[in-house]
C-alpha cells in the first residue's frame, strides 16, 4: 500500500469524522494541509485534531506531492472546487451531495472523468455491517422477490441548526431534507433496490422554520418489476428517530433501523445484525455518530487508488440518488419517470 499525501478543503461541520479517519489511517495517509478560508475554523481544527492547516487552497493544489484531496465544502461550491482539483491533477473524495444543482452534479462527474482521475463520494451508510448484510441477503435471493418497500427518515433539526447562514436555502445547499439529510438513506435504498420507473410525490416546507427548501416529503415509487415503495422524509419530527428501510419479499421481510437489521423469513429463520450505539444523527445533534463508517469510505477510496480500481461509490454511482431526488422534487403530485 502507498502512503499518500492528502489535502483537505473545507473545515465545517462535516470535517470532524473525516479528520479522525485520517488520524486513524495515519499509516496510509500523510496529511499535507487542511484549508478553510476562515481563520477561526483553521485555528479550532488544528487545536482539536493536531493536523496541519494552510491559509490558501493553492498551497494544497500546487503541491505536486499531494495526490488526492478530500473536498468538504458547502454543496454550492463543489463543481468549482472539484474542477480546480481536476485541473491540478488531484483525485477527489467528495462529501455528499455531488453538488447543489443537478447540472453541477453532472459536471462534477464529467470533469473528473475527462481528467482521467478517481472520484469517490462519501455515502457511508453503505459501509455499515448491517447494510452490507442486507445487500448480501438480497443479492442471494434470501428474501425472495421484493414486492413492497418503505424508506422513512424522520429526523429533527432545531433552530440552532438552521441559524447558520445559508443552511436550508437553495442558494447554498441546493435542497432540503432530501439532498441534505435523507440522501444517505436514499442512496442506500437505491443501492439495494435500484431506481424506480415512476415517482409520485409531494414536498413542502413546515411552519417551523424560514427556509426555501423542503423539510417534509411524502412519495410513492413504482418499479419495472412491480415493486411498490414509499418515501417519508422530514426534519420536523421531534426529537428525531432512527432512519428505516423496510423490504417485504416473497420469502421474508427485512427492517433496517439505524444500524440494526432484523430479518424474518417464511421458514421461521430469524437474522439479527448490528445495533451499534451512537450512530443515529437523527436528533438535534447531526454529528451524533462515530467515524468508523467514514473511515471505511476513506480506506475504500485509498484501496481504489492503490489498485487502479473504482471506489464503491464513484461519481456515476452517486448520480443515481441525485436522479431519484430530482424526480421526487419534480413530480409535484404527478408522475415523473426516473431515468435509471
Amino acid at each position: 500500500m502507498t502512503r499518500r499525501r492528502i489535502g483537505v478543503i473545507g473545515l465545517g461541520m462535516a470535517a470532524a469524522p473525516h479528520a479522525q479517519s485520517l488520524i486513524d489511517l495515519a499509516s496510509r495517509v500523510d496529511v499535507a494541509g487542511c484549508f478553510s478560508p476562515t481563520p477561526s475554523r483553521r485555528e479550532a481544527f488544528a487545536k482539536t485534531f493536531r493536523l496541519p492547516v494552510v491559509d490558501r487552497m493553492e498551497t494544497i493544489l500546487d503541491d505536486p506531492t499531494v495526490s488526492a484531496v478530500l473536498v468538504l465544502t458547502p454543496p454550492d461550491s463543489h463543481a468549482d472546487v472539484v474542477a480546480r482539483c481536476a485541473a491540478a491533477g488531484k483525485h477527489v473524495l467528495l462529501e455528499k451531495p455531488l453538488d447543489a444543482t443537478p447540472e453541477g452534479a453532472r459536471a462534477v462527474v464529467e470533469t473528473m472523468e475527462r481528467a482521467g482521475l478517481t472520484l469517490g463520494v462519501v455515502f457511508q451508510h453503505r459501509f455499515r455491517a448491517s447494510a452490507e448484510r442486507l445487500a448480501d441477503l438480497l443479492e442471494r435471493g434470501v428474501l425472495g422477490r421484493p414486492v413492497s418497500a418503505a424508506v422513512s427518515v424522520r429526523w429533527w433539526r432545531d433552530a440552532g441548526y438552521y441559524a447558520q447562514p445559508g443552511r436550508g436555502m437553495k442558494a447554498r445547499d441546493g435542497g432540503g431534507v432530501l439532498l441534505t439529510q435523507a440522501i444517505h438513506t436514499l442512496d442506500l435504498f437505491v443501492s439495494l433496490l435500484g431506481l424506480p420507473r415512476a415517482v409520485a410525490g409531494f414536498a413542502g416546507t413546515s411552519p417551523l422554520r424560514t427556509i426555501d427548501t423542503e423539510d417534509v416529503v411524502a412519495a410513492a415509487l413504482r418499479y419495472e418489476n412491480g415493486l411498490l415503495a414509499t418515501v417519508n422524509a422530514t426534519t420536523a419530527a421531534f426529537p428525531g428517530f432512527p432512519e428505516r428501510i423496510e423490504i417485504a419479499g416473497t420469502a421474508g421481510s427485512a427492517v433496517l433501523s439505524g444500524d440494526t437489521l432484523e430479518v424474518d423469513l417464511h421458514t421461521g429463520e430469524a437474522i439479527r445484525e448490528g445495533g451499534e450505539k451512537g450512530t443515529l444523527g437523527g436528533g438535534a445533534d447531526p454529528m451524533n455518530f462515530p467515524n468508523l463508517h467514514h473511515r471505511a469510505v476513506l480506506a475504500n477510496f485509498l484501496d481504489a487508488l492503490d489498485g487502479d480500481g473504482r471506489p464503491r461509490v464513484d461519481g456515476r454511482e452517486a448520480l443515481k440518488v441525485h436522479r431519484l431526488i430530482e424526480a421526487l422534487l419534480g413530480s409535484d403530485g404527478g408522475v415523473r419517470v426516473a431515468d435509471a
